[in-house]
């Protein structure tokens, strides 16, 4: 379908449809308003129309972050001729039904993480998407950090044989920003609407970009999660991204997701890892930290230095050898081709612009889209296995294949 809404010069049009417009819906917005003028694509994205449900909120953001319409019923979004891709930013609980039905109509899909709420769930969505690529039609998830330059760096490092045999991963995602008991009760800590808590909310990146640095899927895993805080007050007022207002009058609700989870895995390899996801980590504002050992040597990320990888090569003589920092600014680096001179570090909102490129380009070409809801559905039935083996006090819990 690409391409059906006119031409911009020699180019074909892309028409973008966004269903949600708070956090997310704002990240993806400024990657779909960017990538156009940084990099040179097969086709130029258009932002069609943007959908919520409040009237006069949508239309706001709609003039707020560039879409050209706005919509309050996403099948009317669906419906419309001029959207070719159908971009999801919405609670998880609308994931399978708004992306099947998209797909259903002819429409590319990006749906942001996690692909759903439940392993059934995604094993629909996975399906709808691999009937829809017979008839060319491609979905994605949105893990956006597999987009960081020195992520992807890092990637083709592993993939390279730079560090060898993989023996360990070791992958935490720290915030804090529920820590404070009186931070009401938002969508994210009921389980209807967002399946998990920190679980799915930053353990599935950090399961993402285990999996996909790696090179291999975690084959089992053994859990604990716990809640801390189990009542909150009930949601006074809107609430914005992480941020909210509460109390008053308005009583208290249970939370019904976990507040942070640890669990350890094995690789198909052997290769064994660990993983940590809480948002009571005081001090801990957005800290993905991801480290692979390998026979060769060690890499290691912090999201909070986006801009760094961390090298070590074993192979060197030990009177010097150690870590090192590598900037990931030079254009050799994946995505810096385009952007600022070396030393120039980019940002948390390029990802999304990234991840924009790499969509708009697999579509251009008729290619398969990484990472694809098969790869949403394995994060899924990952996160599964936490919350089962959890429930059975910590026992070795397999992943299906």
């Amino acid at each position: 379908m690409a391409g059906s809404n006119g031409h911009d010069g020699a180019r074909p049009v892309l028409g973008v449809g966004m269903v949600g417009y708070a956090f997310m819906g704002a990240a993806h917005s400024q990657g779909w308003r960017t990538v156009g003028h940084v990099f040179d694509l097969p086709l130029t994205p258009s932002l069609a129309a943007i959908c919520g449900r409040d009237a006069s909120g949508v239309r706001a953001a709609a003039d707020r972050l560039g879409w050209a319409a706005a919509e309050t019923d996403w099948r009317a979004l669906i419906a419309r001729d001029d959207v070719d891709l159908v971009d999801i930013c919405t609670p998880g609980d609308s994931h399978a039904e708004i992306a099947v039905a998209a797909l259903e109509a002819g429409k590319h899909v990006l749906c942001e993480k996690p692909l759903a709420n439940s392993v059934e769930e995604a094993e629909v969505m996975a399906e709808a998407a691999e009937r829809a690529a017979a008839n060319g039609q491609l979905a994605m998830v949105g893990f956006n950090y597999r987009r960081v330059p020195a992520i992807a760096l890092a990637r083709r490092m592993v993939a390279d044989g730079r560090i060898g045999t993989l023996r360990h991963v070791r992958a935490h995602y720290l915030q804090d920003w529920l820590v404070d008991p009186a931070f009401p009760l938002t969508w994210r800590l009921q389980r209807p609407h967002a399946g998990s808590g920190a679980l799915g909310d930053l353990g599935a990146h950090a399961v993402d970009l285990a999996q996909y640095l790696a090179g291999e899927p975690v084959t089992g895993v053994s859990a604990l999660t716990e809640t801390f805080v189990r009542e909150r007050p009930l949601l006074d007022g809107a609430s914005s991204g992480l941020s909210a207002a509460g109390g008053g009058d308005a009583g208290t609700g249970p939370v019904t997701v976990d507040d942070a989870a640890l669990f350890t895995g094995r690789f198909a390899s052997g290769a064994l890892a660990s993983f940590e996801a809480t948002r009571f980590a005081a001090g801990r504002k957005n800290a993905l930290t991801i480290e692979l050992n390998g026979s060769h040597g060690t890499l290691a990320f912090d999201l909070e230095r986006l801009n760094e990888l961390s090298f070590h090569d074993h192979t060197e003589p030990a009177e010097r050898a150690g870590f090192r920092r590598i900037l990931a600014t030079e254009p050799e680096h994946p995505y810096l081709e385009a952007w600022w001179p070396p030393g120039h570090g980019l940002g948390y909102e390029h990802t999304f612009t990234h991840q924009a490129r790499d969509l708009v380009t697999a579509i251009a070409e008729g290619a398969q889209p990484h990472p694809s809801f098969a790869d949403g559905l394995q994060v899924q039935r990952v996160l599964a296995a936490v919350e089962e083996s959890a429930a059975k006090n910590s026992v070795y819990t397999p992943i299906p294949a």
